[in-house]
């Protein structure tokens, strides 16, 4: 089986919309020459740097995230926990939901800061692309929004303003795309969340319970309006979280072990690259075999294996053609 820098895949901007050198260049080329270069080959620009992307939108859905988490976490500990007289009861859920809202919360800020697998904005240059050694009879392809040569299976952001690598689509809970570096957070973030809205959703449907049974007065250190009221908004964020966070699981999880991100599904790339194993993929995702550390959402995705570095080269100008055949002319 070929590996993906053999296989040929559609560019999301087309390949007709070059100049004209791009489309004398390209029907030259047999099909089985027209060689999207690797993910690999192209090296993040920001790996080491901190990522935040200063979305308005994004930074207001993020701090709703942290400010809804916090909520029930009050609700949790003032309302039903705090007040009951079962301290085995309360020290057990009241350590089970804060361990699950502390990971659901870390994994938010992973998701969020990690470089989703950004390609270095700016490198169409043909001083950069002589510097990659690619072989005669490759073609590179250039994003013509921001101006850089484009892996195999990387899409543009228009949000991050950046192409990124097996992007799967740009969340704004997250104020991040989720692509190739941050997916395992980003995964973890909803099933931290679904967690925590069912555990939630259990907690007050056993206080409704036992404050029918008990006077309303003594369950709660509140009024039994504003028990009420609080316990029902909990309610209605925990029914709204889980239901909307197992479905973003689910489709996350079903994109990792069929290999195919939302965005290639949608624009029906899927079936044009070397596919791996469900199990091969979900390790990739990952960052290592089996183990609690794919729970964790401090454990870096070690074995990924790092690109290549390369020297760097004074830049040129931004070649024009979207369709680059290597060698260039």
């Amino acid at each position: 089986m070929k590996s993906p820098v053999h296989r040929c895949r559609d560019v999301e901007h087309g390949r007709g919309q070059g100049g004209a050198g791009a489309g004398t260049t390209t029907t030259c080329l047999q099909a089985e020459q027209r060689i999207p270069i690797s993910k690999d080959v192209i090296t993040s620009s920001s790996a080491s740097a901190m990522w935040f992307i200063r979305d308005v939108c994004g930074i207001v859905c993020a701090v709703i995230t942290w400010l809804l988490v916090l909520y029930a976490e009050f609700v949790v500990l003032f309302v039903m926990l705090l007040p009951s007289k079962n301290l085995t009861y309360s020290i057990v859920n009241g350590t089970l939901f804060n361990i699950l809202a502390f990971l659901a919360l870390a994994s938010h800020l992973r998701a969020m800061c990690t470089d989703p697998g950004a390609v270095p904005k700016g490198n169409a240059t043909k001083e950069y692309i002589e510097s990659l050694q690619l072989k005669p009879g490759q073609v590179v392809y250039k994003c013509p929004k921001c101006c850089s040569i484009k892996p195999d299976r990387a899409h543009h952001c228009s949000v991050c303003k950046r192409c990124i690598r097996k992007m799967d689509h740009h969340c704004p809970w997250v104020n991040n795309c989720v692509g190739e570096n941050n997916q395992k957070y980003f995964v973890l973030f909803t099933m931290y969340i679904a967690l925590i809205s069912l555990h939630a959703l259990l907690m007050v449907v056993f206080h409704f319970l036992y404050c029918f049974e008990d006077d309303w007065t003594k369950c709660s250190s509140f009024s039994p309006p504003a028990t009420v009221i609080l316990l029902i908004l909990l309610c209605f964020e925990g029914l709204l979280f889980l239901i909307f966070t197992s479905v973003m699981f689910g489709t996350q999880v079903h994109s990792i072990c069929t290999d195919e991100t939302g965005i290639e599904r949608l624009k029906g790339e899927t079936g044009k690259w070397g596919k791996m194993s469900c199990w091969e993929s979900m390790q990739m995702a990952f960052g290592s075999p089996f183990s609690l550390s794919w729970c964790s959402p401090f454990a870096g995705l070690s074995c990924k294996k790092s690109p290549p570095e390369h020297i760097p080269v004074q830049q040129g100008e931004i070649i024009e053609e979207d369709v680059i055949e290597i060698p260039l002319n």
